[in-house]
């Protein structure tokens, strides 16, 4: 009778009466964890924009150097989320999310002895590569697939927030911290809060439900966990064979790809360094990227909410000609200052910055079934290369040409683009209604979460 009340509020008892006690459902809490894991692997990913021009200027190191190791950095997060939600099946999340956080701490701490450009490839862009791509959006899409059937795309769209929560705790803070202290104290306290968000994954992170006793939210039965199986390279590269025979996945690859090239490869890298050419202050660039981590929170909620409600391509398209449309405009909106026009640009590509991630997500579940997470894994690491392209790209343009101005058009176009591919996806025969709906249309509604 101890797992009574908890059975009760997330599906039908195995056996016995209906007791009126509801408590939160377990599921929820792995979702809280995983979304404070998650908010403290942003931390360091959303510093180099900051840390660009100070590293320029103690090194004599050249803007493309740094941005290489940027791109390093956002290459394998990408590379290592297949692998690493393959490892989650085999070695549990707990273990994986533990060792990517020590990671974290230890790229990022290690990086105040570096003195040779060499230093900051292995420790700013191996070491954390691995330890946030092991965190990337492939966990989001293992977690959500293991303890929520009803309000997945929801949950999606929450635990995606989580990055942009990071940057918005951390880049503002990030930012004084640089210009009053230097930029290795902004190193140490990543370095810090990443550590310290070890012990709350060992202790409250779980692996399935049914180590509870108790049914994913939403569904009606307990299910097994499967066994542990072995080969997570081999079932990693598996599902990218079998994936990439299949017109869907190159169409949602190619999309990510430029998804990312417009996000973390050029704005999250690009954007501080781009006003600072035209007179703002880094902090208060900073400030604004720091707005679009806030809006972004909003925005991918509220795109995980319509993922369980309306057709993902269309999303998507719609998501992505948007993006490019503001990119084209983007240009003619840097000054000196943050003027209203600058504001709006925030606030619009903030809505919009990882809103395309729930309904990718759904779609990977939709195409390509129990290995929908891996295969996102590896949609994602397309979206990293796309990045890591755009962070070198644009530190040679702005080498080469003197301003980032060309970079920008190019990246509007590309989205525009983006939004023709997302479009051209074919909704599968019997699939006309999302999952999610199906799920909350057919459970009985006394069993539905009132926490």
């Amino acid at each position: 009778m101890a797992f009574r009340p908890l059975v009760e509020v997330c599906g039908p008892a195995q056996t016995g009466p209906v007791t009126k006690n509801r408590r939160l459902h377990p599921a929820w809490l792995v979702a809280a964890v995983a979304f404070v894991a998650l908010v403290g692997a942003a931390g360091f990913r959303a510093t180099p924009s900051v840390l660009l021009h100070p590293l320029h200027e103690e090194f004599d190191w050249p803007l493309a150097t740094i941005s290489a190791a940027v791109s390093v950095n956002l290459l394998l997060y990408g590379l290592t989320a297949p692998f690493a939600a393959a490892l989650m099946d085999r070695f549990g999340i707990r273990r994986v999310v533990s060792v990517a956080l020590l990671l974290v701490a230890a790229g990022s701490g290690l990086t105040v002895f570096m003195t040779a450009s060499w230093q900051l490839l292995l420790c700013w862009g191996v070491l954390v590569g691995l330890g946030t791509g092991s965190m990337a959006l492939a966990f989001v899409a293992t977690v959500t697939g293991r303890w929520f059937v009803h309000r997945r795309g929801l949950v999606t769209g929450v635990l995606t927030a989580g990055g942009a929560a990071g940057q918005l705790v951390f880049l503002p803070l990030v930012a004084i911290l640089v210009r009053d202290h230097g930029w290795r104290s902004a190193a140490l306290v990543v370095a810090v809060a990443a550590l310290a968000v070890v012990p709350l994954v060992v202790w409250l992170l779980r692996e399935h439900p049914a180590d509870l006793g108790l049914p994913a939210y939403g569904a009606t039965e307990v299910v097994a966990a499967p066994p542990a199986t072995g080969g997570a390279a081999t079932r990693a590269l598996g599902a990218l064979a079998t994936a990439a025979r299949t017109r869907p996945f190159w169409l949602l690859a190619g999309g990510f790809a430029i998804c990312g090239a417009t996000t973390n490869g050029l704005v999250g890298t690009h954007f501080v360094p781009a006003a600072h050419d035209h007179g703002m202050a880094q902090t208060t660039a900073a400030g604004l990227l720091a707005l679009v981590g806030l809006f972004d929170i909003v925005g991918t909620i509220a795109s995980g909410w319509l993922t369980d409600r309306v057709d993902s391509r269309l999303l998507l398209g719609m998501y992505y000609a948007l993006r490019g449309l503001s990119l084209l405009v983007l240009p003619s909106l840097f000054s000196g200052t943050a003027e209203p026009s600058m504001l709006v640009f925030i606030v619009f590509y903030g809505l919009d910055w990882v809103a395309t991630v729930p309904p990718t997500v759904a779609l990977c579940r939709e195409y390509f079934g129990g290995a929908g997470a891996v295969v996102f894994g590896w949609v994602f690491a397309a979206h990293q290369l796309g990045a890591a392209v755009a962070a070198t790209g644009a530190g040679l343009v702005r080498d080469r040409l003197g301003d980032y101005a060309m970079a920008w058009y190019v990246a509007g176009a590309l989205s525009i683009g983006a939004a023709g591919l997302s479009l051209l996806l074919r909704r599968r025969p019997g699939r006309g209604v999302p999952e999610a709906v199906l799920v909350a249309a057919t459970a009985p509604r006394a069993w539905s979460f009132r926490g």
